[in-house]
């Protein structure tokens, strides 16, 4: 079964800064704020939310397709989701502009600083989901605003199941917009402080917002592991401890590759989300979102 995923392809500029954010930062001058940080350390690698999620579950053994946009610069990229044996059928270019780039800066508290440009993600939204007997799963994961509206609705009239991710395109939408994606998904999934912006908007905790329709509710709390929400009941999940951590970039995206790697195989959230934690544990131990490996024997697959 192939699970869509949507969402950005972005080219990821990946910098490491040796001391604290917090000790560069005085709380009280933030209003006239002007900062540099020495990054003595810089790579570029392939990135964005459906590039890293996709990447997770091909690693599992899943088949994943990804629905995203590419600029002109965007050919590197199409060479290397081919290589990994993904379909290209639903990644659009933009001729007129260039991939999506996020510049990423880590401090040694694994705290980031992001500045994210668009570019060809701003026109997501021309693509369009038709029902597919193919597709009985996908993800609505961080995209171009109208692009995830579009698509959320899309995907809940072309009966397709689907988790809706917001991740950090969540401020974008308002307490009855975010209402109106519950209302179409069949899962939804947010880390501890996007659930709490969640809540705020919608006037609803997670527990209230898991009961109803949803088939859950699951929030991330990186190396605590998970909170899963079902009907109303709140259910720990723990963490798995790394070997290293070298690098967080991605372990979100990768984590939502085991969920859905799960999902697709008929395992309860629960034991999905089980997945996704050793998934997001060996992917932090490795610099850059699309490096790791992964041993489907190993990993009892």
């Amino acid at each position: 079964m192939s699970v869509l995923i949507c969402g950005s392809l972005a080219f990821d500029t990946i910098t490491t800064f040796p001391g604290r954010f917090a000790q560069q930062i005085l709380p009280e001058q933030v209003h006239i704020l002007n900062v540099s940080f020495l990054v003595p350390s810089l790579r570029k690698e392939f990135g964005g939310c459906a590039g890293n999620i996709a990447y997770s579950l091909k690693q599992l053994g899943g088949f994943p397709r990804i629905m995203a946009t590419l600029g002109k610069d965007g050919t590197l990229y199409r060479n290397h989701i081919e290589s990994l044996g993904m379909p290209l059928t639903d990644v659009m270019t933009v001729e007129d502009d260039y991939t999506a780039q996020a510049i990423i800066i880590t401090d040694q508290d694994n705290n980031q600083i992001t500045a994210f440009h668009p570019g060809a993600m701003a026109q997501a939204h021309l693509q369009m989901i038709e029902p597919n007997p193919a597709i009985k799963l996908a993800i609505v994961s961080p995209d171009g605003r109208d692009a995830m509206v579009q698509h959320a609705r899309q995907l809940y009239a072309a009966g397709i199941a689907f988790v809706f991710d917001p991740g950090q395109g969540l401020p974008m939408f308002d307490g009855e917009e975010l209402k109106q994606f519950i209302a179409q998904a069949t899962w939804v999934t947010v880390n501890d402080y996007e659930g709490k912006m969640l809540s705020e908007r919608t006037g609803r905790s997670l527990t209230e917002i898991s009961q109803s329709h949803l088939q859950g509710v699951v929030e991330t709390l990186g190396a605590d592991g998970c909170n899963v929400y079902v009907q109303g009941v709140k259910t720990h999940v723990p963490g798995v401890k790394a070997e290293a951590v070298v690098d967080p970039t991605g372990c979100g995206d990768a984590f939502r590759g085991g969920l859905l790697y799960g999902l697709a195989n008929g395992w309860d959230l629960v034991k999905s989300v089980t997945l996704g934690n050793r998934i997001g544990a060996l992917k932090i131990a490795v610099a850059g979102p699309q490096n790791y490996t992964l041993d489907r024997t190993a990993l009892g697959l």
